[in-house]
């Protein structure tokens, strides 16, 4: 595995530091390619049911990594580095934990948003810097900004590339949870180990089921509740989950569908 990611095991879980901390994090196609065979691998994993995502040093990342893409058409850029990776991170069958320290910049704002659960520490800000250089936001922005902090809000971030401070990306439930800086980290892997304990088939389900919410009318998220509550009832989890409530013990989830 690259140096440009760093992996550590946890108990059921990874976490995955992106490691360019002399250029903030920024994103080049060498870390895009680390961080893409982290995920992969990860996902490959069966004993892996959980992920933290963070950066190495000051901050969480910068975005893209602006000398790299010189002379190149930023379209294909995004069609071959951030989009896969987006929807990468939105599609893996485990959540995903983002554990932002300092700057979250740019496209690297919206890979931190792309996540399932993100927590900030206290010195965090987020950046939607692309106005300053004349461009729009990416990797994700234009969806995601509207559907966590509301379409005025996306809007002034965006239009005015002005910093969101850790509370204020909480208080217009763009992020989870604010922590200290100097737990921050810690924090998150207390999370994913949480999660790694959890159904991890339903949670892969939450996140395809929300995936599909903001397009659906309430009568297709209706009957897709009702296939895929279906399919979790059918599945080892439920039978261990009703076994262990009325057993009066914590249950064992193997996270398997079958």
């Amino acid at each position: 595995m690259s140096d440009l990611v760093l992996v550590e095991h946890g108990a059921g879980f990874r976490t995955l530091s992106l490691n360019r901390p002399d250029k903030l994090n920024a994103f080049d196609d060498a870390l895009h390619a680390a961080l893409t065979a982290a995920l992969l691998d990860a996902d490959a994993d069966p004993a892996c049911r959980a992920l933290v995502l963070t950066g190495a040093g000051r901050g969480f990342s910068a975005g893209a990594d602006l000398a790299s893409t010189q002379g190149q058409d930023l379209g294909t850029v995004l069609e071959t580095t951030f989009n896969p990776l987006i929807r990468k991170i939105r599609g893996l069958r485990m959540p995903v934990v983002c554990a932002v320290n300092g700057v979250a910049a740019g496209a690297g704002a919206n890979v931190a948003l792309a996540c399932d659960i993100v927590l900030a520490g206290r010195t965090a800000r987020f950046i939607q810097a692309f106005i300053k250089i004349g461009l729009v936001p990416d990797a994700g922005g234009t969806w995601l900004l509207p559907r966590l902090a509301g379409d005025a809000r996306a809007r002034g971030m965006a239009m005015l590339g002005g910093p969101v401070t850790a509370e204020q990306a909480l208080a217009w439930g763009m992020i989870w949870q604010v922590t200290e800086d100097e737990t921050l980290v810690a924090q998150a892997q207390a999370l994913a180990a949480q999660l790694a304990t959890q159904p991890t088939a339903a949670l892969a389900t939450m996140k395809r089921m929300f995936a599909t919410s903001g397009t659906n009318t309430l009568d297709q998220q209706l009957d897709l509740e009702r296939d895929m509550q279906r399919q979790a009832g059918r599945g080892p989890d439920f039978a261990e989950g009703v076994a262990a409530f009325m057993e009066k013990r914590p249950p064992k989830f193997n996270g398997r569908d079958a």
